[in-house]
Formats: C-alpha cells, structure tokens, sequence
C-alpha cells in the first residue's frame, strides 16, 4: 500500500470511528482526498475533510480536525499530523520510511506502478480506426498515441484490455474508393476516363494505382473489359491496410484485433441489432427510410439508419458495431477515441446503445482536437508528398517516433494543440523527450561508473539519502502508482508526459547538486541505489508512453 492510500484509509477510519462525537449526519461521505501542499513546510499531503465536515456537523473546522488527528492510528509511514490554517489536516512522512522506499523500488523492478484497481475487468479500447481510403494522417495520430498509451495504463491498473481497430471496409465511401482506384488503374493503362464525381484525388491513389500495375497480378491489353472496379478495389484496399499497419508500427503501436465492417453483415449481428431496436420500439418509418427514433431518448431528432435506397448510414454500422461489443463480445467497458469531426456523434450513439439494453456509462468516447503543425512561428500547412494533409509516416521521418508520441500525448485531447517540429530536433532540455531520455541515459552512465570501479552497492544504507534534493526525489516516485490510479480512474493520459518531465527534473537537480561518486563509499552506494531506482521509474514511465529508453545519448 503507497503512503497515500494508508493515510486516505487512516483518516477515513478516524472520521468514521467519532462520527458520534462531531455529531456526523447519516450518509454524509467522508472519503479524504488530499493534496500535494505548494508550501513545503505544510508537509507533504494536506486534506480539507475537517472543513468539509463543518457545516454538516454545525461545528468548526479545527475542532473537527483535532478530533480526527487524536483518533488517527499511527504508522510508519507517518511523521506527524497537524491542523493548519481555518481547519486542514496536513501530514508529514517519517524520512526514514521515505528512504527505506528505494529498496522497495529496487525489488520490485519492472512492476513497480502495477495495482490491483481494474480486477482483471474487461475492456476494449478502439481507437484510430482510420477509413481506408487514405493515408494516415497527423490528426489520426493523436488519438492513436493516446488510444495506445491508455491501454498500457489500464493494463498497469489491472485491467484486460483489448486494442482494437475497426476496418471500414464496406458502404458507400468504400464504393467510392474502388471506383477511383479503378479509374486511376486504366487512366495509367491508357485509358480516357474520367475520375467519378466526388472521387479521392490524392496522389496516393495514383501511386496505389502503379503498385497494382506493377505487381502484374492479371495481365491483359484490355483492363476494362477483365477487371471490375470491385476486383481493383479489393486489391487497393488491402495494400492500404498493409500500409496503415506500417504506419502505426512505425509509431510503436499495434492491435489485438482489426475488426471489419462487413462482418457486421455478413454474420447477420447488423440484422439482430437493428431487430433487437425494432423489438424495443425504437425503429420508425418515413419518406421510404429507416429511423432510429432516438428522441424518445432525450436526443433533439431521430437519426437515419437505413437510406431510402436501402443502404445502411454509417450510424447504424456503429450500432452494429457497439451491439457487438456489448451484446456478443460481453465488455464490461468500452472507450472509443474519436477525431473532433465525430463530436455530434457522442450523444446519440450513448442513446443507441442504452436502447440495445446497456447501461451507457458502460461506454466512454474521448474526442481529440485537432493538431496544427509548425516549424518555430511558420504554420505547415501542407504534405510535400500529397500536396494535402500531412502523413504520419512523413512527421515520423523527420522528428522519430518518440517525439510523436510524446507530444501528441502532452495535452489533454479536448484541447487543440501546435506540434513544433523545430523544437522536436533540439537536443537541449528545452526538448522534454531529451532531457527525460537524457535523465535515463545519464544514469545508464552512473552505473557503468560504478561497475568499472567494482562498487558494491548492494550493501548501501538507504537511511543515509537525508538530503531535500534526495528526498524530493524519491517522494517524486513514489507518486507513480497513485497517478497511475488517477489516470486509469479517470481516463486520462496526458498527465504521465508532465509527471516524466517532473521526475526527470527531480533527478537532475539531485544529480547536480549531489556527487553521486565521491570519496564517501557508503553514501555513494546509498546514492548509486537511489539512482538504478529512478532509473526504474523512468523507464517505466517511457514504456507506459510507448517511448525508448536509451542508455547512451
């Protein structure tokens, strides 16, 4: 149990065991939520449960303090409890307790961070899920980092995460896509013709075009009258699943499934969801088409599902799709990680799966703003390759994987963000993913030190780390399994970024105002055990990211 957790349970317990003497009304939450004080002379958690309490109790603050403090059990891990200001409870940590803790890290290794809060409960996160009727593209990438990075937090908080991407590969879009394709295939070959109304005009489709030329799978003088714009499509629409598969791969990411569309069709779970709607009452009829009639749900209007010429509207493949998760696949929880272009999606598709019988709080969508690209104060506004949007693979190319991922994971998704490319190149700490691969590396070199000058460290005395520079650290670390449960509770990555410029920051004020290899033996091997375990901590920070950890730079 982190010191958190064990001065949460002791407060909570005193609360409760005077709930009589304070005269605390029935049902009245006492959960104790502390914070990280700004003044270092309030100790290290501060809560304000007494003041809380007052006016349900009609009694002031301290009062109810004192006697939370005088029922407190001891611990440990604790120093002293004291009332500060109008009524807060503020705690110290026993600094012996605090140093004992890198021997903690260090046995604990590579697990360190892991909790028990998820119990093995299943869940499936989709994300990216990218049309395959172009490339992969900057935007997609922020959700895709963030989709990627908060499966391996929920899987760190114990959870049985599946990561998966949903593959449009049927409806009209996709009819679309052959056509061009197959358009671009015989303009190549030499035929006149035109490009279909609304057609995707992208480079890409030119060079997808060559690719199924040059592979020279059918050869024929008379393309048109072998190949049909299906045939051609098929062919294109698995060399685009090969590439968006290349592009993520080169991103560090992967999935556990890559779910297509018309199997939503073809093992008929489009037609049970739409008649488990219909059972429900939840299907109408009008001017020849099928509606969902989600007003009867709070929703403002009721929503196509099938068009008059009886094609099923993307709406009602996301139903499909969603009674497949619940109904057939049984997820306890399912997150889905939507660009900003799906906003006025959310609501009804919460209504949609609350009609199919599921509670929708079941389901979470995150939405991801929109990333603009710059180099210094100069906006890129355009690919070099397509002329249009900015590929992955290109921004991969220019600033590596890391950078990527941890930028487009840097900002909560709710808030657009610039991704400066120049900043990306700089190897300085003006960069944050130099200086915390650089806090990792560094140590790698401590280590190395210590090996080649055959230090036994392993008997160093932990109790004698009583420097602030030294404690602050480890007090640093050992915040990483609490914002593990912060953000696997509340869904939200983008802290880990800030919490790794943190930590590595902690470490290099230690390191520059503590000689780690000095003439002091003992309190080098004490120092040498405080840096393997920062070195664990960030390494497990840069594996949660989906980043490297480089031991030269």
């Amino acid at each position: 149990m982190n010191a958190r957790t064990t001065i949460s349970h002791i407060l909570e317990s005193a609360t409760v065991s005077i709930k009589e003497d304070i005269n605390l009304p029935p049902n009245t939450p006492v959960d104790i939520l502390l914070e990280v004080p700004q003044n270092a002379d309030h100790g290290d958690f501060a809560t304000s449960i007494a003041l809380r309490l007052a006016k349900p109790c009609n009694m002031s603050p301290r009062n109810i303090a004192d006697q939370i403090i005088a029922a407190s059990k001891k611990s440990e891990a604790i120093e002293s409890i004291w009332v500060e200001g109008p009524g807060f409870i503020n705690v110290s940590l026993n600094k012996i307790w605090v140093t004992h803790q890198v021997e903690t890290i260090n046995s604990i290794g590579q697990e360190y961070g892991k909790i028990e809060l998820g119990n093995k409960s299943r869940v499936q996160v989709e994300y990216v899920s990218v049309n395959p009727t172009g490339p992969v593209h900057v935007g997609h990438a922020r959700g895709a980092v963030l989709g990627d990075t908060l499966s391996n937090i929920l899987e760190t908080a114990n959870f049985n995460v599946t990561r998966e991407y949903y593959f449009n590969d049927a409806g009209a879009q996709m009819e679309l896509f052959y056509k061009s394709l197959h358009t671009r295939y015989l303009q190549i070959k030499g035929h006149a013709v035109e490009m279909p109304d609304n057609g995707y005009m992208g480079e890409y489709m030119i060079n997808l075009a060559k690719e199924i030329i040059n592979d020279d799978i059918k050869p024929s003088s008379n393309v048109s009258a072998e190949y049909t714009p299906e045939e051609i499509g098929h062919l294109g629409l698995n060399k685009m699943l090969k590439n968006i598969q290349s592009d993520l791969d080169n991103l560090n990411i992967s999935f556990d499934v890559w779910f297509k569309e018309h199997t939503l069709y073809d093992l008929g779970q489009y037609s049970e969801a739409m008649k488990l709607l219909k059972q429900a009452g939840f299907i109408g009829y009008e001017d020849g088409a099928t509606w969902f009639k989600s007003s009867l749900l709070g929703e403002e209007k009721d929503n196509v599902v099938v068009r008059s010429n009886g094609t099923p509207t993307y709406f009602a493949a996301d139903i499909a799709y969603h009674y497949n998760k619940f109904v057939e696949r049984k997820f306890a929880t399912v997150i889905d990680v939507w660009g900003a272009d799906h906003q006025g999606h959310v609501s009804r598709m919460k209504a949609a799966i609350k009609a199919l019988g599921v509670d929708p709080e079941s389901l979470t969508i995150i939405i991801t703003q929109i990333v603009t690209l710059k180099r210094g104060t100069q906006q890129v506004r355009a690919s070099k390759r397509t002329g249009d949007v900015i590929t992955l693979q290109e921004l991969i190319d220019e600033v590596g994987p890391d950078y990527c991922r941890y930028f487009f994971l840097s900002r909560s998704p709710d808030s657009q963000m610039e991704f400066d490319i120049d900043l990306a190149k700089k190897e300085s700490s003006e960069n944050p993913v130099y200086y915390i691969q650089y806090a990792h590396a560094r140590i790698s070199g401590i280590l190395k030190t210590a090996s080649l000058n055959q230090i036994e460290y392993q008997t160093g005395d932990v109790s004698l780390l009583q420097d602030p520079m030294e404690l602050n650290l480890i007090k640093k670390m050992l915040a990483f399994p609490d914002l593990i449960e912060y953000m696997a509770t509340e869904l939200e990555p983008h802290h880990l970024p800030h919490y790794s410029q943190e930590l590595a920051n902690s470490f290099h004020l230690f390191y520059q105002n503590c000689r780690v290899i000095s003439d002091d033996q003992d309190l080098t091997k004490a120092r040498i055990k405080l840096a393997m375990a920062t070195q664990i901590v960030l390494n497990r920070c840069l594996t949660i990211m989906g980043m490297d950890s480089p031991n030269t730079m």
